[in-house]
């Protein structure tokens, strides 16, 4: 018997750090909470691809991805249906500049760098940001991306 398919959606949060310090976005929604840059995965798009889009668009930060720092999977069901979440958290690295966008666009109202130490003082939208922010900090070990490939979607799934 057929599997009937399974709606998934896909995420990526990106932990970046420089010197100390670690990115945080100040969100347009969500109560205008911080949080690490993140979003959704567009079609055709990788994980590392998302993730630089991500950040760029939230923080005016182009980032080099390093390496992947867990995922996790949740399975979501409303109304009757079944859909599946995927979140990959990735840590990265400034790829040049350092600054951050300075005007509040239709993405986020600011970006900063931020010491763990000071995570507390921020209204954040879950505390996961902390463990994550943590976890980078203290050198955890990274999944190294010449493991991730990425393969283009087969042209009988390309629906564009």
């Amino acid at each position: 018997m057929a599997r009937r398919p399974i709606p998934s959606y896909v995420y990526v949060l990106v932990v970046v750090r420089f010197m100390e310090r670690y990115l945080l976005i100040r969100e347009r929604k969500h109560g205008q909470t911080w949080y690490l840059p993140a979003g959704g995965v567009e079609p055709g798009e990788s994980l590392v691809q998302a993730a630089v889009r991500e950040t760029l668009e939230e923080a005016g930060l182009e980032v080099r991805p390093r390496g992947l720092l867990w995922f996790d999977h949740q399975w979501l069901g409303a109304g009757g249906g079944l859909a599946a979440k995927w979140r990959f958290v990735l840590a990265a690295d400034p790829a040049r500049d350092t600054a951050l966008k300075r005007q509040p666009d239709r993405h986020s109202l600011e970006a900063r760098w931020v010491h763990p130490a000071e995570l507390a003082s921020y209204p954040l939208r879950d505390f996961e940001v902390v463990p994550m922010v943590l976890h980078v900090d203290q050198g955890a070990p990274l999944m190294p991306l010449s493991l991730y490939n990425a393969l283009p979607l087969p042209r009988a799934l390309d629906r564009d």
